[in-house]
């Protein structure tokens, strides 16, 4: 029934995407890149207050290509990031991860604000998560988990910075790729199984705005609920991050991260084992480069 759905939902999208690509005379790309890294270092010798030395460094790079041709717009963006830190004598740990891709295709037939809409995303992480202080239990890797989510509805966009994303036919794809993890039912995959197919509906809200000067904001809020199990719980994501810029090259950056999801199952420090909000919080201040509104045409031949 899964395959079905899922199938279903995949001929949907390349159906709408047919009928979207009903072409007008050219094509206008705006393309463009933001990087940053930063880091930390605390030195600390005969320090009475107590404290440990520390080093680490942060990164984050988003790339974006969108592209709009008479009533279709094409919208695509690549957020990754990765942090390391070092805390005393202990190993260099992971205290940053993130692969987060997606792509929205959308046909304007209603309303010059409203659009018919497909979305794509899928969200990783590059590398290996050890339940620390003990290096040795692997919680995450590479593709473990891995969410693939494909959305079809309607998208909203009153402004150029905020779009409002109804989708009520998606489907979502847990990937647990990591055999220790699939074995152990890790992230709601039955024990053994490397994926778990959901459909539901989902909502997504993003703004992309310079709210003052030399202070942007990029938020990004996602639910999700699966009509076939449990349908009153609702999964959700939000992002948050704050840069503020000093100069061309040097800025701060804040960032916030929350998650809830009820196939996640985390084991608390008096031991109960259950769904629980998860919460990161990022600071850094670095070199910071960017390049946006680079515009292209290209005419057919």
């Amino acid at each position: 029934m899964y395959r079905k759905i899922i199938t279903l939902t995949a001929v949907l999208a390349l159906t709408f995407s047919a009928v979207a690509q009903k072409a007008d005379t050219t094509k206008a790309w705006t393309r463009g890149a933001k990087a940053s890294l930063s880091f930390t270092q605390v030195s600390l010798t005969n320090w009475a207050a107590g404290g440990e030395n520390s080093f680490g460094g942060n990164s984050f790079l988003n790339l974006f290509a969108n592209l709009k041709q008479g009533k279709t717009t094409w919208d695509n963006s690549l957020d990754m990031a990765y942090g390391l830190i070092k805390l005393g004598d202990a190993k260099i740990r992971k205290s940053d991860d993130k692969i987060d891709l997606v792509s929205k295709l959308g046909h304007n037939v209603i309303h010059k604000n409203l659009f018919l809409s497909a979305n794509l995303s899928f969200k990783t992480q590059f590398t290996e998560g050890f339940n620390y202080p003990n290096d040795s239990v692997i919680i995450s890797n590479f593709l473990s988990p891995a969410y693939l989510m494909l959305g079809l509805g309607l998208d909203y966009k009153p402004y150029k910075y905020l779009s409002i994303s109804f989708l009520p036919l998606t489907g979502r794809l847990t990937i647990v790729n990591d055999k220790v993890l699939s074995d152990a039912g890790a992230y709601g995959v039955d024990p053994g199984k490397k994926t778990r197919p959901e459909f539901g509906a989902a909502f997504k809200a993003t703004i992309d705005k310079d709210i003052a000067t030399n202070i942007s904001l990029k938020s990004k809020l996602e639910l999700f609920t699966n009509y076939i199990d449990r349908p009153q719980n609702i999964d959700l994501n939000w992002e948050a991050l704050m840069i503020l810029k000093v100069n061309k090259y040097i800025s701060t950056h804040i960032g916030f991260h929350t998650i809830y999801d009820h196939d996640i199952l985390i084991t608390d420090k008096d031991g109960n084992t259950g769904p629980r909000t998860q919460f990161k919080q990022t600071f850094g201040v670095g070199l910071t480069y960017s390049v946006k509104d680079v515009k292209a045409t290209v005419k057919p031949l």
